[in-house]
This record gives structure tokens, sequence and C-alpha cells, in this order.
């Protein structure tokens, strides 16, 4: 499933660093590996506690984990919307992301130069927030001339477009993303869908931190939790340096004390990417068996016939059934013989829809 998670933000905010954080994601355990498609994407595997303890459970010959895609987008600077910089490719590559993750500078450092001098995530934020809205804006007005004489034929549809289009160009011209402005209706869902904008992406706010501020946070980031408050976005509080550090220790126990000290539970990076994978409305099924144990992708709201075929498109075709276990059900009994003799291993058709953390195997005929 090619679904894309975009790192955005101004040149020295810990954008590269943390990518390359990400990139490391090996050394946080075996069983996730990392791998570069291109210099500036990676999958990367989604951690999951569940899949260790399936490992356990039936001690397969190999365990495969979920991934998603990060891309790490070229630094943001003003005039990006005209071309100014990288501006160009900065947003040709957002738009070919499914989501963002915004990273802002939240710590001083007078060894760090910022582009602007000073330290200050909300200037920045609006930077990016006004690059980005203006090239939306550029977008619906292209749009709304390109509707403007179809509109005049009373057509319904056509009409509800052409007032989602006003709805957004007011929306933008005021300071706002298109992502506040819901659209009402297939007509305008399906036109939201075909304009692609920037600002109506999902967006994860990602707070570079010092170490003091890792655990706690600091003022920079509640002026950022403050600023974000009606977007229902979410704020990571991530110290890029620090996760540098934990990204070389590759002996767990060592890599354990250091987090320990740190009054960490796990790496910053890894919360990312469980919040990334989230922010992407994604979810994930198991299949488990003595040759392999694997977790799988799929859309919330995903059918069984659809999660069958992410597995192979021959198995959505010839879909049966759905043999469904319940992941809490299964550890608590222990196998799945002992969920077939209390019952619990349930038969599922078409309509089935399918939850995370599913242990499932499917029955069909090509």
């Amino acid at each position: 499933m090619a679904l894309k998670c975009g790192i955005v933000g101004l040149p020295n905010v810990g954008k590269s660093t943390l990518f390359n954080c990400l990139s490391n994601a090996k050394a946080q355990s075996a069983n996730f590996p990392f791998c570069t498609i291109e210099p500036n994407v990676g999958t990367i595997s989604v951690p999951d506690n569940r899949l260790n303890q399936l490992e356990g459970m039936v001690n397969p010959e190999k365990t495969i984990p979920t991934t998603i895609e990060i891309v790490d987008i070229a630094g943001l600077v003003k005039g990006a919307s005209k071309g100014e910089g990288l501006g160009n490719k900065f947003l040709a590559n957002i738009r070919e992301t499914d989501a963002i993750i915004h990273v802002l500078r939240c710590f001083d450092d007078p060894n760090i130069v910022h582009v602007h001098e000073t330290v200050d995530p909300i200037r920045d934020k609006e930077i990016i927030d006004f690059e980005l809205q203006l090239k939306d804006l550029e977008t619906v007005e292209k749009q709304l001339g390109s509707l403007a004489r179809a509109v005049k034929s009373g057509d319904k549809a056509v009409v509800k477009q052409y007032d989602f289009l006003e709805r957004l160009k007011a929306a933008l011209e005021s300071g706002n993303s298109a992502r506040t402005v819901a659209p009402e209706g297939e007509a305008e869902e399906e036109l939201s869908r075909q304009l692609c904008l920037l600002t109506a992406k999902k967006v994860l706010y990602l707070c570079n931190v010092d170490e003091a501020s890792v655990k706690n946070g600091n003022d920079y980031v509640e002026k950022v939790k403050a600023a974000v408050a009606n977007e229902n976005a979410e704020v990571l509080v991530i110290g890029t340096k620090i996760e540098s550090d934990i990204a070389e220790f590759e002996d767990h126990e060592e890599r354990q004390m250091f987090l320990d000290e740190l009054g960490l539970e796990e790496p910053g990076v890894n919360r990312l990417i469980r919040a990334a994978y989230k922010l992407l409305n994604l979810q994930t099924y198991f299949t488990a068996g003595e040759k392999e144990v694997r977790a799988w992708t799929v859309k919330v709201g995903a059918t069984a016939p659809q999660a069958a075929g992410v597995i192979h498109t021959d198995f959505e075709k010839g879909f049966i059934r759905a043999e469904v276990m319940s992941y809490d059900e299964y550890v608590d009994l222990g196998s799945e013989q002992a969920m077939k003799e209390a019952g619990k291993l349930r038969i599922e058709g078409k309509d089935y829809v399918v939850q995370d953390g599913d242990i499932m195997h499917f029955r069909f005929n090509v």
C-alpha cells in the first residue's frame, strides 16, 4: 500500500536529522528493517509489539512487519509558491504525499543558525502555511474560472462544486488551510479529491526539542499546541539529537539503559512512525502460521475481501470467506487450536469490516 508521509519544514529545523534517525530504525529492533527506495524516500517498518508477541507464540520461520513510506522533502523558503529556492520541487513532492509531518524547531542553540536568525516555531509554521495556501489559492481560482461558464447552466452538482470552491477561496484568503473547509455531499467530495490541495492534507506537528525538554516539552511546544488547537492535529515532541544518539546503540540492553536514564520508555521515532501510520488512517491485521507471521496494512473501514486483496489480487477476486480471530483472545488462549476449541474462531463473509489487530486466514477460489 503505497501511502506516503512527507517531512516538511524550513531549513535547519531538524528534518534531515529526523529522516536519518528513521533510516536507522533497524537499530531499534532487528525485526524492523529500513530500506532506501530513492535518496529521499524511505520504506520504514511500523513498530508493533503485537507482532513480537505473535512471533514468540507461533515461532515461525520468519516474521515480517508492515511498512509506510516517509519522504524527506527539500527545505522551503519564502516565495516557494512562486518558484523561489527549491519551491517547485518542494510543492510537487508534497502533492505526491498523503499526509504531512511538519517539523518545527523548538530549541535554542547558538551553534545552529536559524534561517531567520531567531527561534520562533509559530512564525516558521506560518511561513510554510502561507506558501502552501498561496499555491492552493492559485489552484482554486483556476478551477473557479473553469466552472464559471458551466455554473450558469444551473446544474445542481456544478453549482455545489462552485459554492465549495468559493468557500475554499474565502478560507485561503483569510489565512486558513483547506482542511478547515469540509466538503458537503458527494459532488464536493469528488471535487476535493480531484483538486489534491496541499493544505487539505492531514498534518502532524513535530516539535524538535533539546534533551532537557524531551520528556515534558517547553514554552515553544506550548505555543505550538495553542496555535494548532483548532486544527485537530496531533503535536509530537521529539529530540532529533537524542534520537541520533539512541540510533548509535546496536546493543539492545545498552540502548534501554540510555532510554531509562532519559526517563523514556522507547525511542521517539517509534512513536512518530506509529503516529504517521495513524495519520494515514491505516490499521493492521495479521496472518500467523509456522512458515510466517506477518503484519498487513489496510485502510480503516476495509472489508475482508479488500484485506485479502492486499496479499494477492486473486484472493480478493475469488474470496469465499475469512477465518477471523481477535488478537486479545488469541493471546489469552495461547493458540489457534485453543481458539477453535473455545469457539472463538469466527467465519466472516464479504461484508465483514476488518478490525485493527484481527488475525485472519482467507479461503478463496480462483
